[in-house]
């Protein structure tokens, strides 16, 4: 907190051009509060002594070393040690308009130990130490007491998301004054407590949570988000009145939740089928039908109403299914793309909820037949008879060898035929084979033609199937 030789200068200068003290008060906090360190403090005696003296570090931007929250000013003395007692102790004075316009009050000094009786309200304070300055503030919480009685609601003033609770009490706002005269609020600390319900991703469901707020203040109407669930509010403080063992409490009756809140989810059943073809240009849903995809839900407790939706129409003027369960598993089979999407409201209707919108695509039904495959050649190689298919909601294939006998018959178009009669390969040669099937689109394919079993390099174990 150390100035340079300027300092002096200064003051001499000023003088010599006819500056009032105010004036080379100014003109020195001007040039030198940037530049100044704390390196000493006060302490506070008389008045209210079983309540010590608060100390609050400011923003560095207020230019002031300290703040004091004083129980009472008046009959309260501040007291200052000197570097040395061969320095000169200054005490200066300023109110809102900043340290600029600072005035110099009566001190007395006892050795190293100055005092001053402090004001009986809210002042700013330097002590000029030589060449060294030390700037604080005091506020007088006489003037600011905190009441807290009780808590009501506001029912006319209440949303959906917000709720408006009157404070019966008083805990006004507390300013103060940076050294530029600019004005800055002196936070109470007050505590805002109520439970409400927050979405858990992991167990997909709400839950209780406390919430604490801090409220710089609360005189009047307070404002908080509207709980999710069955609650009283709380208000406690303020820090002071905790810090001095006075805390103060106020509490509102329970409140029945009015504000709802939805999550939703949708997941689609995977299929790795190797013969399947995938539908180009799908979106996050649908591609080859069918498609299971299973909706989810999450609802807090003033949910009444509440449904999915399904429909050909983005605008959800016509609606093809409802379906009013929270979770369900709906399968996809038709061509085009259906629109979903979860609506939810409370008893009244006041406060909605209207999910995203998802999205299903079912593409065109596809079905080709490959003519030959060379089981027992290379495994993982061509080695399975298999159709490749896209959108096939129904299936019947039959394969047959020349003289009618049935080889294989399946029902699944993800599956095919490896080239064995009861566990054996067949022998090279020509098959038949018959499908009967029906797309998501609604095509019927009536489909037959030839199987080429090719040769392969050890037919041992192959076996001619007779009737």
């Amino acid at each position: 907190m150390k100035t340079s030789g300027k300092s002096s200068y200064i003051h001499t200068y000023a003088h010599a051009i006819g500056f009032s003290k105010r004036d080379i008060v100014a003109l020195a906090l001007l040039c030198f509060s940037s530049a100044f360190t704390a390196s000493a403090s006060v302490t506070f005696t008389g008045g209210a002594t079983d309540k010590e003296a608060i100390k609050i570090s400011p923003a560095a931007s207020t230019g002031l070393d300290d703040l004091f929250v004083i129980w009472n000013t008046a009959g309260t003395q501040a007291h200052y040690t000197a570097s040395s007692t061969a320095t000169t102790v200054k005490w200066y004075r300023f109110s809102n308009l900043g340290g600029g316009y600072a005035e110099e009050v009566p001190s007395y000094r006892n050795g190293t130990d100055s005092y001053i009786q402090l004001a009986d309200k809210d002042m700013g304070y330097i002590v000029e130490d030589g060449t060294d300055r030390y700037y604080f503030w005091t506020t007088n919480y006489a003037d600011h007491m905190c009441t807290l009685e009780s808590i009501d609601i506001m029912p006319d003033q209440t949303e959906c998301d917000r709720m408006a609770l009157t404070l019966n009490g008083h805990a006004p706002k507390i300013a103060y004054f940076s050294i530029n005269g600019m004005q800055q609020t002196l936070s109470r600390d007050l505590k805002l407590e109520y439970t409400t319900l927050e979405y858990n991703q992991e167990r997909q469901a709400y839950e209780q949570q406390t919430v604490t707020e801090t409220l710089e203040s609360a005189d009047g109407t307070v404002r908080t988000a509207s709980p999710l669930c069955e609650t009283f509010f709380s208000i406690s403080g303020d820090r002071f009145l905790q810090k001095w063992g006075m805390e103060q409490h106020a509490v509102s009756p329970y409140v029945q939740p009015m504000a709802i809140a939805v999550t939703t989810s949708a997941e689609q059943a995977s299929r790795e089928n190797d013969n399947e073809q995938r539908e180009e240009n799908a979106g996050s849903f649908g591609g080859s039908g069918p498609v299971e995809i299973t909706f989810r839900a999450a609802v807090t407790d003033a949910v009444v109403f509440h449904e999915w939706q399904f429909s050909r129409d983005q605008e959800f003027d016509i609606i093809d299914l409802r379906i009013q369960e929270n979770e369900i598993e709906h399968e996809f089979s038709d061509y085009g793309t259906v629109y979903v999407r979860f609506v939810a409201g409370n008893d009244s209707g006041s406060c909605d909820f209207t999910s995203e919108t998802y999205t299903v695509y079912i593409g065109e039904s596809r079905l080709d037949c490959p003519n030959a495959f060379s089981p027992g050649a290379t495994e993982g190689t061509n080695d399975e008879w298999k159709v490749s298919y896209k959108s096939i909601v129904s299936f019947d294939c039959s394969i047959f060898n020349r003289w009618g006998l049935l080889m294989c018959h399946f029902t699944d178009p993800s599956q095919g035929w490896d080239g064995k009669y009861k566990g054996k390969l067949v022998p090279p040669g020509v098959y038949y084979y018959v499908i009967r099937a029906k797309g998501t689109d609604g095509k019927d394919y009536k489909l037959s033609g030839d199987i080429n079993i090719l040769k392969f390099k050890d037919n041992r174990t192959s076996t001619t199937p007779t009737n």
